[in-house]
């Protein structure tokens, strides 16, 4: 038992959040502060607004601290240590975000985040890259702009938004992020969210694309074809389909319990026939095997052996061999882990408005964080593990400090252990040579 004690009250102004200021002086080193001045950020109206470069960096430095909606803001407004090493006289109530947020339009939008999202990834050197596309559910409670009755796997019938986000893969960063009503299907302004994202992606060679079942359309695959655009897409399933699948005589194996086997496929309204690649694994052999079950369709019911498998089939125009295109294809599930962060450790569906598109604007600017913090993660962090947001926020974010002043300059004083000082003092040292373009080669 702990002996008997008191407590005491100190003047001292301690931050628990000093290894921010890691973070903060990468954003000093992007030059962060002019680029958003240059994107064309609604100003504020009155002399006594908080100007906009303060409330952006404020919810930077509020999500990274672990803040999860826009109340849990004020966690930067009542540090006045972080307020002091941000370098301002007062931090800004969370009401203030959702003014400000609000005068964000669709335009605005349109406008400041390409402009934006283009600025950050010309600094990025990789080419020949694979661009990953997929949607997400965001279950609201309320009774704001776009939620509607969708798609809701874990909440049927409880309204959502169903955003559209795109991935480069190679990177493991977010090129774009449109937030849509819950009831739009999965490939509703595919075409235009496709052609936005390349934009952002200028000078940059895609490699491949990758999509998911919901993409799975005739004019989707006629526009990647017209642009020369290779692709995988998973393929949803029909009749037709798994009758091609159940009825397959010649399937190579390639691994213990799975088979690969290949067709070509023709919907109709298709002006031609397409490559299939289809793949079955064995439930007792691989049980955690991805894919679909097709025992249910009366359809097939003379078939004895095909409820043993779980299915999966794709679509696609690269004449790799079958097995190349399903292993290639695997790896789009990595960009259903960077969703799960988005969630998870950036709360990025709890930041919620009213106006739609101000709940846009702030799912923005939060994955423009998540993508400083993986750039942070390829430059600054010697480790082969990715690390999420939450480890680093134990291991680095979450480190009591205070400021103090030398004749000449501020100091921040850490309170580290000895043993993770030297690991802390690394990272520093490189972000004083850090600079953009960086080459994602060097991780």
């Amino acid at each position: 038992m702990m002996g008997d004690y008191d407590i005491k009250f100190v003047n001292k102004e301690i931050t628990p959040f000093g290894g921010l200021s890691l973070f903060l002086k990468m954003l000093e080193r992007c030059h962060f502060a002019e680029h958003i001045e240059m994107c064309g950020v609604p100003s504020q109206g009155s002399n006594r607004g908080y100007k906009p470069l303060q409330l952006i960096l404020g919810m930077f430095a509020g999500v990274w601290c672990g803040a999860s909606c826009f109340g849990h803001l004020d966690v930067v407004r009542y540090d006045a240590a972080l307020c002091k090493l941000l370098g301002w006289k007062r931090g800004a109530d969370h009401r203030a975000y959702q003014r400000y947020f609000n005068k964000f339009s669709q335009g605005v939008n349109q406008r400041v985040f390409c402009e934006l999202f283009r600025w950050f990834f010309s600094e990025l050197i990789f080419d020949n890259y694979t661009l990953d596309f997929d949607s997400t559910v965001m279950v609201r409670e309320g009774n704001q702009e776009g939620a509607a009755k969708g798609y809701n796997p874990k909440r049927p019938g409880r309204p959502s938004h169903h955003p559209l986000l795109a991935f480069v893969s190679d990177v493991r960063m977010i090129a774009n992020y449109w937030l849509r009503p819950g009831n739009t299907s999965a490939s509703t302004n595919y075409l235009a969210f496709l052609e936005d994202t390349l934009s952002r992606l200028q000078d940059k060679k895609v490699g491949l694309i990758r999509m998911d079942s919901g993409f799975f359309s005739g004019s989707i695959l006629d526009y990647l074809e017209k642009e020369r655009l290779h692709y995988i897409i998973a393929c949803r399933f029909n009749n037709r389909i798994k009758y091609s699948l159940t009825h397959e005589n010649v399937w190579a194996e390639v691994a213990d319990g799975l088979e690969i086997a290949e067709t070509t496929y023709q919907a109709e309204g298709w002006e031609k026939p397409r490559r299939i690649v289809m793949v079955r694994q064995e439930y007792e052999k691989r049980p955690k095997a991805a894919g679909k079950q097709v025992r249910q369709l009366e359809l097939f019911e003379d078939e004895k052996d095909f409820g043993k498998y779980r299915y999966s089939c794709f679509v696609t125009d690269l004449g790799l061999p079958a097995k190349i295109v399903y292993d290639s294809y695997r790896g789009r599930a990595d960009s259903e882990n960077r969703i799960k962060e988005l969630k998870h450790d950036f709360s990025i569906d709890d930041f919620v408005s009213h106006n739609f598109w101000a709940t846009e604007a702030c799912g923005n600017f939060i994955v423009m964080a998540y993508n400083f913090m993986s750039l942070f993660r390829h430059a600054l962090i010697n480790s082969d593990k990715k690390k999420f947001l939450k480890t680093i926020r134990y291991e680095l974010i979450s480190t009591p400090a205070y400021l103090g002043k030398t004749k000449d300059k501020h100091i921040l004083y850490l309170a580290r252990s000895l043993k993770t000082r030297q690991s802390f003092l690394s990272i520093w040292e490189k972000l004083k040579d850090f600079s953009l373009p960086y080459s994602t080669e060097k991780s």
